[in-house]
Formats: C-alpha cells, structure tokens, sequence
C-alpha cells in the first residue's frame, strides 16, 4: 500500500502562486496521484485566489488559536485535470488581506499567527475528513510548524503516527518572529530553545521545523549539498548539518503540458525538435511585436525573471552595454528590485532596436520569450532549482547559467571537443564572466551551427517531468514512516 499523504502548503497553482513553491504543490500531488497515492492538498483561502469551482461543507472547522478558537469554514476544490482534492481554510481576519504574505512594500507582523493557523489547521481538517495521512508534507517556513504540531500537541493522537516531511524550497526564508508572540500558536514554551524555534533570541519557524521533521528534502541534489555550507546556508548550516542522513535532494520537474513548444497555445507558431522551423517564426514574431530590428542572423538573448540579487539580474543590468556589443540582442521580463527595472527601463528607451525591457508578469510574454530566444541568461547567485532553465531548455533555447543548485544539476556544459552538452556555464558571477561566458555561447551559435542544433536537440529531449520526481518522492515518504513507525508509541 502507498502512503497516503497531506500537502500542506501556502501555495498551489493555479490557486495562489508567488514562485515555484506554487508549481511544484500544483504539480506533485497530481504525479503522486498518478502513481497510487491517495494525496491531498490543505491551503489557506485568500481572497486573491483565482476564480475556480469550488464548493462550501456545511460544517465549521475550529482550530486551537490564540486564547481560543478560530473557526473556519471549509472549501474544496480540484487540482486542474485530476481528481486530486484541494481544501482551502477560510478565516478573513486571518487570509482575506489581498496579498499571500505581505503588503506591497510592507509587511505583516502577524504572519507567525496566520501560518500557524495553516499548519495546525491541517491537522483539524484531517480529523474532520477522517483522514488519516501517513505522511504530511510541509513546504518552507509557512507550514514548518506542522511537524512541531506533530511532535508535541498531537502527541498521543492517532495522527502523531503519520510522518512528517519539510520540503526546503529556499532557505532564505526562514519566518523569523518576535518571541512573545510564540504563545499565540499553541507551541509548547519548551520548543523554544537551541536544537529547536530559538534563534538568537527570536522564534524561527524553518529552524524549529528542520530540527523536528521525520524527513527534509530540498529542491536540487546540488541544493541539498549547499545548504550544508556558510556560504549557503543561511546561518542554518549547523542545523541541516546535523540532519544531513535525514536530507534527500530531490529535483523538481516541470508542467510539460503547459510548456510544449508542439502545443503552447501562446506562441504563434509551433515546432520540436525534429523541425525548428516554428521557433524561427517565433523569433520574428516576437522581434516584430517588442520593437527589435526583424533578423534571422542575430542572436536573441532571453530573461525572464525577478529583478534582485538571486536571479543576478543586477549583472545582467550592469552588463547590458557589453552583450549588446557582442552584436546581440537582448529582452528581459520581470520586476522587483527598483534600481534594477530604471536601469532596463533607461536602456529600453535608448535602444534603437538591440533591446527592450518589459516591467511586470506577463505569463503569455514569458512563454513567447522562451520560444523565440536563441539563448537565456539566468546567471543565478543561487538557486534552489529553477524552472526557467528547464522551460528554456524545452523551447530549444540554450541556458547561460552559473553553476549553482539546481542550474548545475539541470544543464550539461558545453564541450566543443566531445559536442556534448545542454547549455554553457560560469562559476563566478561577475559582468566579465557573464560577458565572456555569452560571448563563448554567440560564438558557438554563429560560427557551429551543427554543433549549436546538435545542443538544441539534445536540450529538448531531456526528460524533465514530474513522473521521477514523483517516484523519489515516493522513496521519501516510505522512508520517513520506516523511522516514524520505529519511535511512535
């Protein structure tokens, strides 16, 4: 029999989405699913989610809360093309903010109490459904506190048997609160110490979660390894340290549904491997609707992105003038970091037809980039994974990556000698790496072309859906019950 399993998540696409926690909690379960597992979803309702048919139980659903109970009434869903069910947790005081964490350009002090209700509302909602979930599985900080819950209020419930696994998407979140606050979750005060929620005198979800997780996974095998040093861990290297037998990386897959250049409804041509010839049409089309002077003989260098110090975008600012000197051009989509976009903006505006930036999301835009783009740039400071490199890579369009995470894991270098490889990769993060390393890659497109639609070809051709991340997962979880089983009493 498979475990059975409950995501609790702060994220899940389509519903509520920030990043790429939201894709994997939108995809995953649904691998699972297809798989065996009997897997289900618990996320907070906010009142940003899209519109999706969802349905009310007639029951309220109260959750230990503060000085009492918070009440809260129950939704449910379907994740898009499954039966896999989704649950929301309605409480406006709590979720109906118009935002998932925080205000724009502010933040929520409350957010330790909102989260908790997430994760202790999770285990109200499995004994409401009389489900009885072998494993739950926690992502990031938001639901961290759901393997504390696990070890300590449940403690001595039918639910105290089922495992627990924290799945790390980045460590730089790490939910870091003031103290007096912790006595609103329900926490029992002696988790608040060293090998536990303290962390220089304040409450740190994430820490409390690793220190008392059956299993952790993170995102990339190379991620897994990282966060193990100073230079990556966040100040937490000690802790997953000191949990490293218990620490799995696991890669993320992509939805290969959504992103099929054969399929993708936002392109205005299609293609595959075996013909490029709708990629080409791509390229002019998108040349044509941003305003780039209409060429087949230039290279086309793709971002799409957050604007900030992860993604090295500030490199990529920094070294505009320089890849347009190597005789390219270069879009970018994304926003964030505001010194940043008035950068792309002021060379957008000053370009004649080498360069345009597009401030903002645009999922339609984002796939048309990827499509048209003979290379994209993502020369990441770090990265836990990364999805765009995968899309890119699909799309036949060759990532210019710093060897990092799960950039690393994902994309084969370039070897000229041998004509292996996926993409091109720096290992310092620097205007002039970045520079060269593109320079390498322009070189390769115009001067080899075979050995460029060789690369091409064997980018497409990777294998980068969730069915073996799903497999891996499934490992996992049988694993964690093994040691879970071993000590519950």
């Amino acid at each position: 029999m498979l475990p059975s399993v409950l995501f609790v998540a702060s994220e899940c696409a389509p519903f509520a989405k920030s990043g790429g926690l939201g894709d994997v909690v939108g995809a995953l379960p649904i691998a699972l699913a297809a798989r065996g597992h009997d897997v289900r979803v618990v996320l907070p309702k906010y009142d940003t989610l899209k519109p999706a048919q969802m349905w009310r139980h007639p029951q309220a659903l109260p959750v230990p809360l503060g000085s009492g109970i918070a009440w809260c009434a129950v939704w449910e869903s379907r994740l898009p093309g499954s039966e896999v069910p989704i649950y929301f947790l309605e409480h406006d005081a709590l979720f109906a903010r118009g935002y998932l964490y925080d205000p724009p350009r502010g933040y929520a002090p409350d957010n330790m109490v909102r989260f908790a209700m997430l994760s202790r509302g999770a285990f109200a909602l499995a004994r409401y459904l009389r489900f009885t979930p072998d494993v739950f599985h926690a992502h990031d900080w938001p639901s961290a506190l759901v393997p504390v819950y696990a070890n300590t209020t449940e403690k001595g419930t039918l639910l105290a048997r089922a495992a627990t696994v924290l799945t790390i998407h980045n460590l730089a979140h790490q939910g870091v609160f003031p103290e007096e606050d912790l006595w609103r979750t329900h926490v029992p005060r002696e988790c608040f110490r060293a090998d536990g929620l303290e962390d220089r005198g304040n409450v740190n979800l994430m820490k409390g979660g690793l220190y008392h997780a059956t299993m952790l996974t993170t995102v990339s095998p190379r991620y897994a390894q990282e966060i193990r040093t100073h230079e990556h861990g966040a100040g937490l290297e000690h802790v997953l340290g000191f949990r490293a037998g218990d620490l799995v990386g696991v890669l993320n897959g992509i939805d290969t549904r959504a992103w099929d250049p054969a399929t993708d409804a936002y392109l205005p041509a299609h293609f595959d491997a075996q013909d490029l010839a709708g990629k080409a049409a791509c390229k002019r089309a998108l040349q044509e609707e941003l305003g780039l002077t209409v060429r087949d003989d230039v290279p086309l260098l793709g971002v799409v992105a957050r604007l900030g110090p992860q993604k090295g975008t500030d490199v990529i600012a920094a070294a505009v003038p320089e890849l347009l000197s190597l005789g390219a051009q270069l879009v970018v989509l994304g926003s964030g970091d505001a010194r940043t976009e008035e950068l792309f903006r002021r060379y957008s505006a000053a370009s004649a037809g080498g360069f345009r930036a597009k401030i903002g999301f645009d999922e339609r835009l984002a796939h048309r980039i990827e499509a048209a783009s003979d290379l994209f740039l993502m020369p990441s400071r770090f990265e836990p994974c990364g999805l765009n490199q995968m899309y890119s890579m699909r799309y036949g369009t060759l990532p210019i990556v710093r060897a990092t995470g799960g950039l690393d894991d994902t994309v084969a270098q370039c070897d000229e000698r041998t004509g292996e490889g996926t993409g091109f990769k720096l290992n310092e993060l620097t205007v002039a790496s970045l520079v060269e390393t593109t320079r390498w890659a322009v070189a390769v497109w115009r001067e080899k072309r075979p050995l460029f639609r060789a690369m091409q070809y064997r980018a497409m051709r990777q294998d980068f859906g969730w069915e073996r991340a799903a497999q891996r997962y499934g490992d996992v979880y049988r694993w964690a019950l093994e040691r879970r089983r071993g000590i519950a009493r």
